[in-house]
């Protein structure tokens, strides 16, 4: 124990810092190196406990409020025109799903996905007594607690700490990879009680450097860091380890589960052309780590820039055509693969707008909103009932289905997955899967 000590000491007295070249540092909420060798050492086993067909869960979050009227169109509703004089999208723009709805112009490709029977569109999703700041409702889609304001654990959190019953340190059996988020931090909607997800930018960059420019210094460094990882994954049990919370995280071995995951993308690499946005380089990322054979169950997205308070259109159209070509792209690579019966993409904004326009030409911050599912596997359609344009909840439109309803057909009709004790209660299923 003496050895864990002196290792902490010599570890901050030579003050180094982990970062990735990216400039962000990898968030890891894992305990043990050991177990992360071993599950990226046998990567491309596809069988877990309780996952059926190791099927895996794509979520994109769409940052700052989507303008749900202004995706999925009311293009046959007099009243969408009435109250949006110039922010309505012309019916003769609108690409139409039936005799009452279509998509916006700019999601030309997603609607191919649609018409080829890979997407579904859930109307009207939202949660009671909806919350209009970005924060507070953020946090409820991804605790998918709408009551509670001590967010601990995400939904997807709860899912990797609860599905697979073996999944424990002391056994070795946690799966430190059972979620990425592709960004520099770690979602609320990813974070668990056992640590099962980590955060990267670039699995290229995904790596440790010493804040140090000395080349002997550094050597020096890297050798502390690897003592450390082998003292602390060998005295998990000790509670003087588990106490040393600082330790806990970096006692990952970065060298080795770096090169790994490295490996595993250059092994596969992408099929295709994705356009350059930074969704779609997040779902290239995805791809490369789906075919190249990761035990992960979860895979995070995010892109913003949805919160048009003021001259939406412009912005808006930008957004939507950034996201129906990544995902166009996503999905072709995955069936080039012949990956795309594993995969299913969820998304999702922390609340819809206002049914009404700004003076800015804009839209404020409002409720009930659609989401898309994307997938091989899914029945395609439209799922929900849209809200009244004219029977609204403070100017917002009143949700049609719970949020949590969404969660629980994820949960259990694709992950396989009880959602009851990870969401608190059991929702009604949707028919998409």
């Amino acid at each position: 124990m003496s050895d864990i000590l002196q290792t902490r000491r010599e570890f901050l007295r030579k003050g180094i810092y982990f970062v990735a070249a990216s400039a962000t540092a990898p968030f890891f909420l894992t305990r043990t190196a050991l177990a992360l060798d071993n599950l990226v050492a046998n990567a491309g086993t596809r069988s877990l406990p309780g996952v059926p067909d190791d099927r895996i869960l794509v979520v994109i979050q769409m940052s700052g409020g989507n303008d749900g009227l202004n995706t999925v169109v009311p293009y046959a509703m007099d009243e969408y025109y009435r109250v949006r004089p110039t922010l309505g999208i012309e019916k003769s723009r609108v690409l139409k799903l039936n005799d009452t709805l279509g998509l916006h112009p700019q999601l030309a490709k997603l609607k191919d996905l649609y018409d080829a029977g890979k997407v579904a569109v859930v109307q009207g999703v939202g949660y009671p007594n909806p919350d209009r700041s970005h924060f507070r409702s953020m946090d409820i889609w991804h605790t998918a607690d709408p009551k509670s304001k001590v967010v601990n654990h995400g939904w997807l959190g709860r899912y990797l700490d609860n599905a697979c019953p073996g999944c424990d340190p002391v056994t070795k059996k946690v799966n430190p990879l059972g979620g990425i988020n592709i960004g520099g931090d770690m979602p609320v909607a990813l974070k668990s009680a056992r640590g099962g997800s980590i955060a990267l930018e670039n699995p290229d960059a995904f790596t440790w450097q010493p804040l140090i420019e000395e080349k002997s210094d550094a050597k020096r460094a890297s050798a502390t860091f690897e003592k450390l990882n082998n003292i602390v994954a060998k005295n998990l049990d000790d509670p003087q380890v588990a106490r040393l919370d600082f330790l806990s995280r970096v006692a990952m071995n970065a060298d080795v589960s770096s090169d790994r995951i490295r490996d595993v993308t250059k092994r596969a690499r992408a099929t295709g052309t994705y356009p350059t946005s930074g969704l779609a380089r997040q779902l290239k990322i995805v791809a490369q780590m789906i075919t190249g054979g990761l035990n992960t169950r979860v895979y995070y997205c995010a892109f913003g820039g949805f919160d048009t308070h003021a001259n939406e259109p412009v912005t808006h159209e930008r957004l939507l055509g950034e996201f129906a070509d990544a995902v166009s792209a996503f999905q072709r690579d995955l069936e080039a693969r012949d990956q795309a019966g594993r995969v299913l993409t969820v998304t999702f904004s922390e609340f819809g707008r206002r049914v009404a326009q700004n003076a800015s030409n804009g839209t404020d911050h409002g409720a009930a909103a659609p989401l898309f599912v994307i997938g091989g596997r899914l029945k395609a359609g439209l799922y929900g009932t849209h809200p009244s344009l004219t029977n609204l909840d403070r100017g917002d439109l009143r949700f049609s289905t719970d949020f949590r309803s969404v969660y629980a057909t994820v949960l259990e009709n694709w992950l396989g997955a009880k959602s009851a004790p990870i969401l608190g209660q059991q929702f009604d299923k949707l028919k998409f899967v």
